[in-house]
């Protein structure tokens, strides 16, 4: 097994991009080929993209900045768009930082969460300063106010918001409500503040402070210097949650740090400074996952917040181990094409008509993402070829050679892939100019998606010829890296894990746009497909490194679908009126659950369905692989199916996960359809259903 180093720099990829290829210090596998060909992704002028410079520390802005990051809106517009950290919101506007403990609003078609300023903590004498980002972590963010002498020191998961004041100022709390009460210890390092609403905020101070309230709106202090933290009781309020409060408030952690040390183990290890063991919040899957004998933690199931992810629940430790089960990472079905004597000559009969439309279509079209899709369906009909034993193999490894070529060697005329260094990443050629060109590529919106498409086909490709592989294995490593880029040196073409949120343990696609709900994601099953495409680029690159991390990140992404896409009733993730009404969601925001589409309404339930489980190839048994949720799920939008305007396309995917459990009936189903997905075939629904049990 590889070293927990190995796996900090498994994609090392500053070299694609600046350095020639005999410097690189770092390589994804131990053979590195030389490429035939010195063409890597050429450098481009962004118009469309926002400046990084006004918020990151002049350091940060020499190496690759997030762009899909659980604190994007900080960095954007005038930053001041509040961010979800589980359990609080923070929001920074005029010099100061405001914490909100989120209420929860639950209808039919959404559940959201409101921001309310409950506190907000600023120097008194208010310079109308922009905060600055001085650093940040895979599960934390620092923000600083210089001028004000204040450092906020922001890690998800962090029952306590944490404050460091550099030099003797005098600090102001305001509230949007009302206090009704403040009173101290002996010592003036713990204050209890009551606001009208009910809620209880505890204040500690690393030493003695005197806060006094100047109106029911405002707390003003004198000069001061040292930490304040600040924590609201748990809505039980009993006094053992305060007790628990306060013996770790003198242990706070700075920034942290998620390792992938296994295709089935990742770890949390947090910098800490103060005295004692921290205490941290696990949201439900990390519930699910945690190895408490490995962390040397302790579980608090009493001591208990609210989310939007559902309850939060204390945990002490300074490091957590998380475990998953290990996923499948197969070319082919998992348990192989049943009932040959039907099966073979149907699969062939479709696979022969599917690869002759194949070849004899022009290749017109030049959007990323359909043409990627386009490939990947492609490459989908080669794998079916070899496991079925047809001879089709060659040609359509010629097709995919053919169409991925001018992407990888810069010649394709009507796109593709260039490197922007003002955030550090591709972009396309029409992105470049026209944000909404390719879905917002451009500004960094869907780029696993797209990518993770070009993936799948370059390993089917290099898969079936070797040499063609190790021609293009620079080029595409480059590719994989604007996502899968898992090094933290400076000198990196790339930001670390571009997509995935270490802490949430699954993805977003929004790119550098400011929402007011947060980072979100909707087509969770293309998120699974980057992931599982880059474990079989590491396949067939014979680089265990890429192929543990991918299939770790692929079966962590896999199981926060499961979790908070796929709706169950009574599983206290969401509320009964929201649950009853949706069996899979349309976006996941990071402060809301929504059922319409970017591109389509709550209504049209055959879409909903289609965009989480595209496309479907091998890992979809995986995210699949609860028979009963799939049957509910295939019920729920049963009834639209017959509806004047939904299309063939869409009915296929529905018709795929009723062959789970009831193969007869969606095979004839699948047989009588007249169109599908761009991304999908009759040769793949055939194979699928010829290949349930």
């Amino acid at each position: 097994m590889a070293s927990p180093l190995t796996f900090f720099l498994i994609i090392s990829l500053s070299f694609f991009i600046t350095l020639p290829q005999t410097q690189a210090r770092v390589l994804l596998s131990q053979l590195q080929p030389t490429p035939a060909t010195s063409f890597i992704f050429p450098k481009a002028e962004s118009t469309v993209l926002p400046d990084p410079s006004p918020f990151f520390a002049p350091n940060l802005l020499q190496t690759p900045l997030p762009t899909n990051s659980f604190f994007q809106n900080f960095v954007l517009n005038n930053g001041d768009e509040p961010e979800y950290f589980h359990p609080y919101h923070f929001r920074s506007s005029n010099s100061s930082l405001s914490l909100s403990y989120p209420s929860r609003l639950a209808t039919p078609s959404f559940i959201s969460q409101n921001f309310t300023a409950q506190l907000s903590i600023s120097a008194t004498q208010n310079n109308r300063e922009r905060h600055v980002v001085s650093s940040f972590s895979d599960l934390s963010v620092t923000l600083d106010f210089p001028s004000s002498n204040l450092t906020f020191f922001l890690v998800k998961g962090s029952p306590y918001l944490t404050c460091n004041v550099s030099k003797p100022t005098a600090l102001s709390i305001s509230t949007a409500l009302s206090v009704t009460s403040l009173s101290s210890n002996a010592e003036r390092t713990k204050f209890t503040l009551k606001l009208d609403n009910s809620q209880i905020f505890l204040v500690y101070s690393s030493s003695p402070i005197g806060l006094t309230i100047s109106n029911p709106s405002l707390i003003t202090s004198e000069a001061f210097t040292g930490v304040i933290r600040v924590a609201m009781l748990p809505p039980s309020g009993s006094q053992d949650l305060e007790a628990i409060l306060d013996q770790f408030s003198s242990s706070y952690p700075i920034s942290g740090e998620a390792v992938l040390t296994g295709p089935t183990t990742l770890e949390y290890r947090w910098v800490k400074e103060g005295n004692g063991d921290l205490l941290m919040l696990a949201h439900p899957l990390h519930q699910q996952i945690l190895s408490v004998q490995d962390s040397h933690a302790a579980v608090l199931d009493y001591f208990k917040y609210t989310s939007i992810d559902g309850d939060l629940i204390g945990v002490v430790g300074n490091s957590w181990v998380l475990k998953t089960q290990p996923i499948p990472i197969s070319w082919h079905s998992i348990t192989g094409v049943k009932d040959l004597v039907q099966a073979l000559p149907e699969i062939n009969a479709a696979l022969s008509s599917d690869v002759q439309l194949l070849i004899s279509t022009p290749l017109s079209i030049t959007g990323s993402y359909e043409y990627g899709k386009l490939l990947a369906k492609a490459a989908r009909l080669a794998l079916i070829a070899e496991e079925v034993g047809s001879n089709d193999i060659a040609v359509i490894t010629k097709f995919l050679k053919d169409g991925i070529e001018p992407w990888l060697s810069g010649t394709f005329s009507g796109n593709g892939f260039l490197y922007e260094g003002k955030w550090g990443g591709l972009v396309t050629k029409n992105g470049a100019a026209d944000k909404g060109a390719d879905y917002g590529f451009g500004v960094y919106n869907d780029h696993y998606y797209h990518i993770g498409y070009f993936l799948y086909a370059i390993s089917v490709a290099a898969k079936f010829d070797v040499d063609w592989g190790i021609k293009f294995k620079a080029q595409a490593y480059a590719l994989a890296g604007d996502f899968m880029n898992l090094n933290r040196q400076a000198d990196s073409s790339y930001t670390r894990l571009r997509n995935f949120d270490l802490y949430n343990l699954h993805s977003w696609a929004g790119g550098v746009t400011e929402f007011a709900d947060g980072r979100n994601q909707e087509s969770s099953s293309e998120s699974g497909n980057a992931y599982y495409s880059a474990a079989l680029m590491g396949l067939a690159y014979r680089d265990t490194n890429l192929t543990d991390a991918a299939s770790l990140l692929a079966a962590l992404e896999i199981q926060a679908i499961q979790k908070w896409w796929h709706v169950h009733q009574g599983d206290n993730i969401y509320e009964d009126m929201f649950a009853s009404e949706n069996k899979i969601t349309g976006i996941v925001w990071s402060n809301k659950r929504d059922s319409g589409l970017w591109f389509a309404s709550a209504e049209s339930k055959e879409i909903r369905v289609g965009i989480q489980v595209m496309p479907i190839s091998p890992i979809t048994e995986v995210l699949l692989s609860n028979a009963s949720y799939v049957k509910e799920l295939v019920e729920w939008p049963a009834p639209a199916l017959s509806k004047e305007g939904v299309t063939d396309a869409w009915r296929g995917f529905t018709y795929a996960l009723e062959g789970i459990y009831n193969k007869a009936e969606a095979l004839q189903k699948i047989k009588n359809l007249g169109g599908f997905d761009d991304g999908n075939s009759l040769t793949n629904l055939l194979w699928w259903i010829h290949s349930r049990g």
